[in-house]
């Protein structure tokens, strides 16, 4: 494995300025409540206005979308729904009898809150409302709020359409760590959530962190990610063009080329920078490339397997032979786009899988948002008198085992009361005291 190209910048650095900041920030909010968040609005989004979007205005900000845009963002809405429904469709709740007298099962029940965040910053983020609202709605979330910065005198009216289309219950015009932070602690009338999701810059990714365990989030999530398997068979301007389509998330967005060809590897070398002189986000595209843009080219594509598997992107496409084998050897990755017909931008924005996919390697051990993110798995048991002849017994050897004697008690009192004339191998509490 060679490194044709390796990033310059130092992520780690950047990292910790950010931590520091958020929790400043937090830590601000948790005190002074709503005159924090006012102040943050006033100097991040310079906000003065309310936070929370009313019927009249959305009514007047979806008047502003196109009908054409209103009928894409339809068509994007109904292909994740669509795929959400088949998720749903996917977990059951069951009702089991494992042993005689013995009942076990699972209920499936939604959270009962979820805040939605939405970016607005450098794009309008249709798209994402449509992931994280639509899916949140399909699991039963029963109330959905969703927060996106203001962009001059309101969100994005695209974005609302969006949000309102979804199912969104209330809707903040409000970003950064403040927006995170109202959602979580149910300010401004929202109520408090249970779960936070949906992609954001550094600082609304490290909020969601420093608030797991207080709440859930979906996953944890940095800067956009888009590596490309490529082999000889690759179209060197189809990779470049990809990969260049996806830097323009931000100056910080890694981008990979893993492939086995050098001939590819230096075309792709050579062309990526002059697309960026021809795209309007040039500057972002050239900054992402240069420090955190890698080519790797490795020997054979097992040994590309292994580096994709170890880089674990958010999302990864594959553009070489026998695209089957590929699908069944990768294990690691938020998103997998297969064949040149498949380009990320098709999943970030309307092909129906979600774009809110993990980062930073978290694709080792999670996927991305999904309905049953939204949902708790509750397991129930039963067991009946009869069986807890079995079932106390052994309950109440472990416990002792581990050392654990009010444990075995709870079930030596149950072999007593239910089996008063048998005799058992071990203590068992003495009832007459109790009397």
């Amino acid at each position: 494995m060679k490194y044709l190209k390796r990033a310059e910048a130092d992520p780690e650095a950047e990292d910790r300025k950010v931590r520091e900041a958020v929790e400043t920030m937090i830590a601000r909010i948790r005190e002074q409540g709503e005159d924090a968040v006012r102040s943050y609005a006033r100097e991040f989004d310079g906000w003065e206005g309310d936070f929370v979007l009313g019927p009249e205005k959305k009514a007047a900000l979806i008047a502003e979308v196109s009908d054409s845009a209103k009928e894409d963002i339809r068509f994007a809405h109904a292909q994740v729904k669509r795929f959400a429904e088949a998720q749903l469709l996917s977990i059951t709740e069951f009702d089991i009898e494992t042993e005689p007298g013995v009942r076990l099962g699972q209920r499936i029940v939604p959270v009962a809150s979820a805040g939605c965040y939405v970016p607005g910053g450098r794009y309008a983020h249709v798209a994402s409302a449509i992931m994280s609202i639509t899916t949140a709605r399909i699991a039963g979330v029963p109330f959905i709020a969703a927060a996106s910065p203001p962009r001059g005198k309101s969100i994005a009216p695209a974005v609302a359409y969006a949000m309102d289309l979804a199912g969104a219950d209330m809707i903040l015009e409000m970003g950064g760590v403040h927006g995170v932070a109202t959602m979580a602690f149910g300010l401004f009338g929202s109520r408090p959530a249970d779960i936070l999701v949906g992609p954001g810059n550094a600082y609304v990714a490290e909020a969601k962190r420093l608030l797991f365990g207080e709440v859930g989030i979906d996953l944890f999530a940095g800067p956009t990610e888009s590596a490309i398997i490529a082999d000889d068979t690759a179209d060197p301007m189809t990779v470049a063009i990809d990969l260049a389509s996806q830097a323009e998330h931000g100056p910080d967005s890694p981008v990979w080329l893993f492939t086995t060809s050098r001939e590819l590897a230096e075309a792709v070398a050579r062309i990526l920078p002059q697309l960026a002189d021809d795209m309007p986000s040039g500057d972002v595209v050239r900054a992402a490339w240069k420090n955190y843009g890698e080519i790797i080219l490795c020997e054979t594509r097992e040994e590309v397997c292994a580096i994709a598997d170890r880089t674990a992107s958010e999302h990864l496409q594959v553009i070489a032979r026998d695209p089957d084998w590929w699908k069944a050897k990768l294990t690691n990755y938020g998103s997998l786009f297969l064949g040149e017909g498949s380009t990320v931008t098709h999943g970030d924005k309307c092909s129906g899988t979600n774009h809110i996919l993990p980062t930073k390697r978290a694709a080792r051990y999670t996927g991305g948002l999904n309905v049953m993110k939204f949902l708790k798995i509750l397991t129930w048991q039963e067991i009946s008198p009869e069986a807890n002849k079995t079932f106390s017994a052994v309950a109440s050897r472990i416990s002792r085992l581990e050392g654990m004697d009010g444990h075995a008690r709870a079930c030596d009192w149950r072999l007593r009361k239910y089996f008063p004339g048998l005799s058992w191998d071990f203590d068992v509490a003495d009832q007459k005291r109790y009397d």
